[in-house]
């Protein structure tokens, strides 16, 4: 059965091997994705391989139809440079060589859901560009080896906040941030990607997280455009965005939609890795 504790959903082993299902789906989903994105590559195109995944495995997305008004219309989110999450495919949206290109893909398996995201370099990108694109997946993966059960919430923000600021004075974008997930893509808690550490629910073996890093080259503030979901930085500097879903056990981490559960990252940061990763 689920449990709950403070609003936050708890799973059991078994409901997270089902939530592993979902997470190889957005692991297989984004690798094609990454693939294709390549010079004269339309976003709509995009959106279509990532529907083919979905449909060749038996899933649902998480994102279709979601929210609103309006309810998003794809099962991909493709932010493309300034646009820092929540871009919307569209045969217009072309890719061209030295664009940066955030890629989020949510499914559902048996009721699950997995949702993570990457930032891929289209051509050949600038120095700066992948730097930013490093830095927040660094800052990501610092993130999840930064969560333990027993510690707090905003160890994982501070562990995120502090890998960014080692990186470089990027500005880390306010108002979005990770969240809980299972049998809904957004649960509590709200996971900021910044403040002090030991504050916020104490995590406890059984939880899943969404953890998503947003940094930009320049400022951190942002606007959300006319079409109510497209977000992007106010001065047009480029942003990067990496997500994973994790979940915590005893004895150690699950990075659910990375394809060796995480085990490369985490060992190399010295975190436990759980043995239902095996």
């Amino acid at each position: 059965m689920l449990r709950r504790r403070e609003n936050i959903q708890l799973k059991t082993p078994d409901q997270l091997r089902s939530m592993r299902k979902a997470g190889l789906v957005v692991a297989a989903g984004l690798a094609a994705v990454a693939e294709a994105a390549r010079p004269g590559v339309s976003t709509a195109e995009l959106d279509l391989i990532a529907r083919r995944v979905l449909a060749e495995a038996g899933a649902v997305s998480s994102f279709l139809g979601y929210s609103g008004p309006p309810p998003f219309p794809a099962v991909l989110c493709s932010s493309r440079n300034a646009r820092v999450v929540h871009g919307i495919p569209s045969p217009d949206d072309v890719l061209a060589d030295g664009d940066l290109l955030s890629l989020d893909f949510g499914a559902i398996v048996d009721g699950w859901h997995g949702d993570a995201a990457v930032t891929v370099a289209v051509g050949e990108v600038g120095f700066e560009a992948r730097a930013l694109s490093q830095a927040c997946r660094d800052a990501l993966w610092d993130g999840i080896a930064a969560a333990r059960v027993g510690g707090r919430l905003t160890d994982i923000s501070n562990a995120i906040q502090t890998s960014v600021r080692s990186s470089g004075g990027y500005g880390i974008v306010a108002g979005y941030g990770g969240h809980g997930i299972g049998t809904a893509m957004h649960m509590d808690p709200h996971v900021p990607n910044y403040g002090r550490a030991g504050k916020g629910p104490r995590l406890v073996g059984g939880m899943t997280l969404a953890i998503e890093p947003m940094i930009t080259l320049g400022s951190a503030e942002t606007r959300e455009l006319a079409d109510n979901w497209t977000v992007e930085t106010i001065d047009g500097s480029l942003a990067a965005h990496w997500e994973h879903t994790v979940a915590l056990l005893p004895d150690g981490l699950w990075v659910l939609t990375a394809e060796d559960g995480g085990r490369a990252e985490l060992t190399a940061r010295g975190a436990p890795v759980s043995a239902l990763a095996d």
